[in-house]
């Protein structure tokens, strides 16, 4: 385990020491709700046209409850463990960029956690409809998930780990929530209930 967490902290350095001062702004902002907002509506409004209302009001019941529980699970596990996070690492802390620094424990990432539940979860509903969407949709929980490193508030480990509980908890959202409706029933064919 001490080399994991040695190749980890090895991990860190490099990846955060990539980054500049002159894209420190983006990277900061990028994990900002209000700039995904655009973002959300689309996918709302894809999800909107494709299912009744009934199902769709389910489907926003497992977002709430899958955002929920990512967000706390990692929590959990955060305080559970109690890994500092790199920015409160006194081993680290002298070598490495500081651009922003979050509460004492790193570990999981609840961002990598939330966003590959939601990538996770919205391929299942949405990947018939629009090809490309799931390939958008892991670039964007991939690059949310880079910036927690890129800021020096997760280690490479927390944000695998967020990535992995992010795509469990989606796949096995999307298994119960295509169980539960018959969101694979084309449009037209809907039953109104």
């Amino acid at each position: 385990m001490e080399k994991i967490i040695h190749y980890d902290k090895e991990l860190l350095l490099y990846l955060n020491g990539l980054g500049s001062s002159d894209f420190d702004f983006f990277w900061l902002h990028l994990t900002n709700p209000w700039l995904w907002m655009p973002f959300y509506a689309f996918l709302f409004w894809s999800l909107y046209r494709r299912y009744s209302i009934k199902n769709l009001l389910w489907v926003l019941v497992f977002i709430a409850l899958g955002v929920t529980i990512s967000d706390q699970l990692a929590n959990v596990f955060k305080y559970g463990l109690q890994r500092l996070r790199p920015c409160h690492d006194p081993e680290l802390i002298h070598f490495m960029r500081l651009v922003e620094c979050g509460g004492s424990y790193g570990f999981y990432s609840a961002h990598a956690s939330t966003t590959f539940f939601l990538a996770t979860f919205l391929s299942f509903l949405l990947k018939r409809y629009y090809r490309f969407l799931p390939y958008i949709l892991f670039v964007w929980a991939g690059i949310v998930s880079y910036s927690r490193i890129y800021l020096g508030v997760h280690f490479p480990g927390d944000v695998a780990v967020g990535m992995v509980m992010g795509l469990l908890l989606g796949s096995l959202g999307g298994f119960w929530i295509i169980k539960l409706v018959k969101l694979s029933l084309p449009i037209d064919n809907r039953i109104r209930m």
